[in-house]
């Protein structure tokens, strides 16, 4: 019984309008087909296919203001409605106040008190931890409840030797961006999966994927367009080399952003989850599944932690 969650930063469930919504632009013929030929929008929600179920999940939460980063990430992986316990949603790296929700009640927490096997497969470079030892770059808060838990976070090193993903999947990153030209480089079909070959070594692996939001940010269309049809392939490659029998895989985001880029700023809506895998073991999780938090809670039932 295995799951990997792979984590979208900033991707909402938007109109079927191609001036604003990159997800009705990209070509991504394999998530089209999963979901019965629709595109990613909130008017394919609720969908229940062979292989996929969508819900859009509201990561609003009740609470004045947009979603953010550090606290809506902070929910999914504690459960906790941590914007309403504080009075506001906040980001994009986590306060002292956010912070204190990572530290113990995560679901990375809860993998390793009970010595299950989990990982963060992101591999970070080195600039990224000279960054934190120094004290110019704060954890996000998913790597921050990584390291909480006692549980490293990959390097370098573990890239070259296979052990890891760049964020980007395909590597091209950390040859044009990071200076390393002899970088492991994958097609996004191979990236997707040598994902599905390390998520097999864990009973709960998490990939976080965050240029969507920065994307979004910038309002930039065609980044956005390529970086979904990207995805669409592995995608493609993931679930060729995954089995579902036992195993699930989720997608989800905080909070959204990059479906509409009309506007710079987060928006207030729905975010997608996508949970891959068979039909009566998707029914079984997503029953109590309503908003933010009940994804966690879900997490932990299926795990049994």
């Amino acid at each position: 019984m295995k799951l990997l969650f792979l984590f979208l930063d900033g991707i909402g469930l938007g109109e079927d309008n191609p001036e604003t919504n990159p997800f009705v632009r990209a070509d991504m013929p394999h998530l089209q087909a999963l979901l019965g030929g629709q595109k990613l929008t909130k008017d394919a929600a609720p969908f229940e296919g062979e292989r996929v179920s969508l819900l859009s999940i509201d990561p609003n939460l009740g609470v004045k203001g947009l979603p953010q980063s550090a606290t809506g990430q902070a929910v999914l992986l504690t459960g906790i409605n941590i914007p309403a316990q504080l009075g506001y949603h906040y980001g994009p790296k986590p306060n002292p106040e956010v912070a204190q929700y990572l530290n113990g009640g995560t679901i990375f927490s809860k993998m390793a008190g009970a010595n299950r096997k989990t990982a963060l497969l992101n591999a970070y470079p080195p600039r990224y931890f000279d960054g934190i030892d120094s004290g110019k770059r704060l954890y996000s808060s998913i790597p921050l409840a990584l390291t909480n838990a006692g549980l490293p976070l990959f390097t370098e090193k573990d890239y070259y030797a296979g052990r890891a993903l760049s964020a980007d999947f395909t590597g091209k990153g950390w040859r044009e961006f990071l200076g390393y030209p002899d970088a492991p480089i994958f097609e996004p079909e191979s990236a997707g999966a040598r994902l599905a070959e390390l998520a097999n070594e864990y009973d709960f692996s998490f990939f976080e994927y965050w240029a969507s939001d920065y994307a979004g940010h910038k309002q930039d269309m065609a980044s956005a367009v390529k970086q979904m049809e990207i995805f669409d392939n592995v995608l493609k490659g993931l679930l060729a080399n995954w089995q579902d029998e036992d195993n699930l895989i989720l997608l989800a985001s905080d909070h959204g952003n990059m479906e509409d880029l009309g506007t710079r700023k987060h928006t207030a809506a729905d975010v997608p989850l996508l949970i891959f895998g068979n039909q009566k073991i998707r029914a079984e999780f997503q029953k109590e599944i309503t908003d933010l938090t009940s994804i966690a809670p879900a997490i932990n039932s299926f795990l049994k932690i």
